[in-house]
């Protein structure tokens, strides 16, 4: 995550999708139009459900296209009784926060999905 602002990217198993760009650590919120809407697909079996989202980052700022990017890959999952419980590849101590910087550990070049 470079600079101080960072983009989130939501998508659901119902398809719904949104892209916020912050400012700041949980600063500045705006929603962000994408080139075109996601392709999202689902897979799903007796075990296991899985989400496949592809979008087009043409909208976003060309810095953001051009530099490394950090990724905080995050699931909430609710369960039919109502539970939450909160998966990422990483967490920072406390409490589950998605937008805290330690979360962002898939660190990869943009380059290189041009």
């Amino acid at each position: 995550m470079s600079g101080q602002g960072y983009f989130e990217f939501n998508f659901a198993p119902s398809t719904a999708w949104a892209i916020y760009h912050f400012g700041a650590y949980r600063e500045g919120m705006s929603a962000v139009q994408a080139a075109g809407p996601p392709n999202i697909a689902l897979e799903l079996d007796t075990r296991s459900l899985r989400l496949n989202a592809t979008i087009d980052l043409s909208g976003l700022s060309p810095s953001v296209r051009s530099e490394n990017a950090s990724l905080a890959l995050a699931a909430v999952i609710e369960e039919q009784g109502g539970s939450l419980s909160y998966w990422a590849l990483a967490h920072p101590p406390g409490k589950p926060d998605f937008h805290h910087r330690d979360n962002f550990a898939l660190r990869f070049d943009l380059t290189d999905f041009r």
